[in-house]
């Protein structure tokens, strides 16, 4: 794949700011004028992008039902719904006389689709296409015969779930397979692709994309029998069906082939659209994950979780951007010594102190500055900074105009937290660490992983550790915990001084052990005795209840244990149980080809992304959205160039979406843990979720986090708020109203929408997406530093939208430590938002580089060793040869010469010879033979 990193290395500096000569830190000083009027420019660029809104934007698996079908066509297909609904009307009209599709009845629709399908199973080409467009003008909802969208969108679903009944999806994957071979067979080899090469393969996606999304939507008033074909489609997507691979790996073999040049017409787009769906709706959304975590929690015996990430993120306020003007630092702002006479007002106003406090105010602190840059070009190792043509600051206009004087804040119009929006969590291996280090400090040696011993440990050791075990429980745990014991289901009243006792005592922070708790409570056990649950269900309740105050336990915590029992006693547990879920049958279908599926992903997305540049050996995603004849009119080329940039936002969209999909279902579904120890130095452990960790390293080997980074090296508040679509264009509108007379300038008008939401949802998932690659992965956060992706990030903290700059300072603060002092000192106003916002681990002193894990390991080897392990899985749970050493042998002599075995006709005559030259002739050595085993 080309790489991405490469591609940004002719790029302009990240900041936008380059000299005259080339080169980033050119020491000749152009005129002022120039540089005074870019200066400006770039001022003006940030007054606009510091005011933007608040974005009201609800995060979710998908957008509006109506959204995700009108995005299923481009508009240059706009024309094909026509003769969609002509071949529907030539063939009704020959099966049924003076009646309309929505006239008949249930059975006679269920007889003709069965004519339908019938008719498809013929061998002119032309033939079978009219029949499926007229399947397709169905499964689009015959808008003919309808007179708004809300009825058009009803009758798509009705049809839908009538053309599965009849088995329409299985013919359709039929002639897809038909199609698929042929195209491979008979490569296309044109100068120029259009729509018209790929129209019978966009017609049998389209159906069956329209099928996916329909049924896989749930509403309250589904009848039974649409709820029970839901379930089974999902399990025909899901599992080998007639020895054929699940529906997903097909799609994913045609991503495959048209990246690879076997079928450069295929439409990618709806390719993509439909794989992303089919996962979504075999394993499931981001609610079925959390649910499922849940339930997984549960089964382990594991504490319920604290919240729900996605909810706490809905109710968090957005930060104010910061300010980029106080940012730079006094090493860029700050005046010759020579001409600092007389400004020491000024200097003083221009270095006012941020205020902290400003997330949670009503009022905007920042609301008022001017800032005087877009863009700051940063660099981790020695804080250099450049600004086009070094501008000489005391030629121009001040920088920040006085403060206009303001009253002191009174107490009422600040609006404090009340504390941090995260639950704190503390690993076992951040006990091992604190302990480590204060044994190193008091006692010179070391214990490992022991967090139990603290013999010759001063008494404030003593507390640290006790806290950092009893990280005490959230406020609604706490309450849940009482209403289990206040009112349990189906069980009789709990005793009147058990319930006062519940309500009165467990609001506090700490729940005591259950030895005092029932010695100081002599009245709650003698009510527990006469109780008719009694003291089981309390010691059962109590104790997840006490466990659960602990330190977190994760899935990957119990799955580890599990694992290592496994590794050490591979004969005594026996052969593994691996469950038949839709995740490990996909999982298990990927892997061969798993490589070939990342880099593939990786290279529409960086065909489709914004800030790449159009390249000869780059791959043509355009292919079904560029028609036969190319425009020429200025309205013509206006409406294809919105079409061509709505095409790759959508690409965009989905790519975004199957990747975050796939890498938290792999996550979830199995869990190993492996040791790396350098040369002499401390080993340290990785938590490595195989699945998951064998699709990260692929993606980061394709370099896939550089990639990310070059997507965001763009304006990103731009892309969140571009207007490419046309309304009155979009499906089911267009098949509806009769289209306007468009304009170049109802063109540039777009719609009234405060952002696109396709943009700003594929920006969070690529965020998401490069937080899981990089947690817990320090070579990986070094790559992040190297790519100097801090001022990328902190750009897009302009974007007024939760969730977007939570994943944001995440990122940051990751490799804050990395950053240096003098960065961290210059950006105090992002220090503190990733104070107010991310969660903290107990002991983390992220900021400052104290970190056992932020010493400089030998990161290739930490990448090298993950491999082994992961292979070393894969070969051990996968790759089961029947001369294995593990496999099963018979031991009982009964058994095995009972064995019955098929010799030939004339081994009687000959068995003595036999028995002479293969046994008794032979000579035995004993020493060889015991050597071996």
């Amino acid at each position: 794949m080309e790489d991405p990193a490469a591609l940004g290395a002719g790029n302009p500096p990240a900041n936008g700011y380059s000299n005259g000569n080339g080169n980033g830190g050119g020491k000749g000083k152009p005129a002022a004028p120039k540089g005074r009027e870019t200066f400006r420019s770039q001022r003006r660029e940030s007054e606009g992008s510091v005011d933007c809104p608040t974005l009201e934007f609800e995060y979710g698996d998908t957008d509006g039902h109506a959204a995700e079908l009108s995005e299923l066509y481009s508009y240059t297909e706009n024309p094909e719904f026509t003769t969609n609904r002509r071949c529907f009307e030539e063939d009704f009209k020959t099966q049924v006389q003076g009646k309309e599709w929505l006239e008949l009845e249930e059975d006679a629709q269920k007889a003709y689709v069965m004519g339908l399908l019938d008719r498809l199973e013929v061998v002119s080409r032309e033939r079978r296409l009219k029949v499926a467009r007229a399947v397709l003008y169905l499964a689009q909802g015959t808008f003919g015969e309808c007179d708004s969208e809300v009825d058009v969108l009803h009758w798509s679903r009705y049809n839908c779930f009538l053309l599965y009944q009849m088995g329409t999806f299985s013919a359709f994957l039929e002639l897809l397979h038909m199609e698929i071979d042929q195209a491979c067979s008979s490569a296309l080899r044109k100068p120029a692709i259009s729509i018209a090469d790929s129209t019978e393969l966009r017609v049998l996606l389209s159906v069956m994309y329209l099928m996916v999304e329909n049924i896989r939507l749930e509403r309250e008033t589904d009848s039974y029998g649409w709820r029970r074909a839901r379930e089974t489609f999902r399990t025909e997507l899901s599992f080998s069906m007639h020895n054929e691979e699940p529906f997903a790996l097909l799609l994913f073999s045609m991503v495959t082939k048209f990246c690879s040049g076997l079928a450069p017409h295929f439409p990618i787009k709806k390719v993509l659209l439909l794989l992303w769906k089919v996962v979504m709706f075999t394993l499931g959304g981001f609610e079925q994950l959390q649910a499922l975590k849940v339930q997984k929690r549960e089964e382990l015996g594991l504490p319920p979780l604290a919240e729900d990430s996605i909810q706490v993120v809905k109710s968090m306020r957005a930060a104010s951007p910061p300010s980029y003007t106080l940012d730079l630092g006094e090493s860029q702002l700050a005046p010759p010594p020579s001409k600092l006479r007389g400004r020491r007002g000024s200097r003083r106003q221009l270095l006012t102190k941020q205020d902290s406090l400003d997330i949670y105010n009503e009022r905007d602190l920042f609301k008022t500055e001017e800032p005087a840059t877009e863009e700051e070009e940063e660099s981790a190792g020695d804080g250099e900074r450049t600004l086009d043509g070094e501008l000489d600051l005391l030629e121009q206009d001040p920088l920040v105009p006085p403060p206009p004087s303001q009253a002191p804040l009174s107490a009422e119009r600040v609006a404090f937290p009340k504390g941090l929006p995260w639950t704190p969590k503390v690993r076992q291996k951040d006990i091992e660490h604190f302990l480590e280090m204060s044994r190193n400090k008091f006692i010179g040696f070391t214990l490992e992983q022991d967090t139990d011993t603290l013999v010759g440990l001063p008494r404030p050791i003593h507390e640290s550790v006790k806290t950092l075990k009893q990280a005490f429980w959230p406020k609604r745990l706490r309450h849940a915990a009482c209403r289990i014991l206040v009112a349990q289901p189906g069980i009789e009243p709990v005793p009147p001084v058990l319930g006062a006792w519940s309500l009165n005592h467990w609001t506090a922070r700490e729940v005591p052990p259950l030895a005092l708790w029932l010695k100081v409570n002599a009245k709650v056990f003698a009510a527990l005795q006469t109780w008719k649950y009694g003291i089981n269900t309390v010691l059962k309740h109590f104790a997840a209840v006490h466990d659960a105050k602990h330190k977190y336990i994760s899935i990957a915590d119990v799955q580890i244990k599990n694992e290592e029992e496994l590794e050490k006693c591979p004969m005594s547990l026996g052969e593994e149980v691996v469950p038949e879920t839709p995740c490990e049958i996909l999982y298990q279908g990927m892997l061969c080809s798993l490589p070939q599926y990342m880099i593939a992903l990786l290279k529409i997305l960086l065909a489709a992304a914004p800030t790449s540049k159009a390249k000869t050996d780059s791959i043509n995603i355009l292919a079904d959205v560029l028609p036969e004849e190319m425009p020429i009119t200025v309205l013509q080329s206006m409406k294809l160039g919105i079409d061509v940039n709505r095409h790759k936002e959508i690409i965009v969209k989905s790519i975004s979406a199957l990747l975050l999909l796939l890498l938290k279902h792999f996550k979830l579904n199995h869990i190993y843990q492996t040791f790396y120890s350098p040369p002499n130095k401390h080993p340290f452990c990785f938590d490595l979720l195989i699945q998951f960790e064998y699709v990260s390293q692929h993606l980061v080997f394709a370099n896939c986090i550089p990639l990310i980074l070059k997507f965001f090296n763009q304006n990103i508040l731009s892309y969140i708020t571009a207007k490419n679509s046309i309304s009155v264009l979009d499906y089911p509108c267009c098949i509806i109203q009769d289209l306007p007379e468009l304009t170049t300038e109802s063109l540039e008008a777009g719609d009234n929408n405060q952002f696109c939401w396709r943009n700003l949802f594929s920006c969070i998932n690529l965020l998401r997406l490069l937080n899981k690659l990089t947690k817990w992965k320090h070579s990986r956060t070094m790559m992040l530093v190297v790519f100097k992706s801090a001022p990328i990030l902190k750009r897009a903290l302009k974007v007024k939208q939760a969730m977007l700059q939570l994943y944001v300072l995440k990122l940051l603060k990751i490799q804050t430590k990395y950053l240096g002092r003098q960065w961290r000192k210059s950006n105090m106003k992002t220090m503190s938002a990733i104070y107010q916002k991310v969660r903290h681990r107990m002991n983390d002193d992220w900021a400052y580089g104290n970190d056992i894990d932020a010493r400089p390991w030998d990161f290739q080897a930490e990448e090298c060793t993950l491999r082994a392990n992961i292979e070393a899985f894969n070969s051990r749970r996968y790759d089961r040869p029947q001369d294995s050493e593990f496999s099963p042998v018979d031991n009982c002599l009964q058994s095995v010469l009972g064995q019955r075995l098929d010799l030939p006709e004339d081994f009687h005559y000959s068995y003595e010879l036999w028995l002479e030259r293969e046994v008794f002739s032979q000579p035995i050595c004993w020493e060889e033979l015991l050597q071996n085993h």
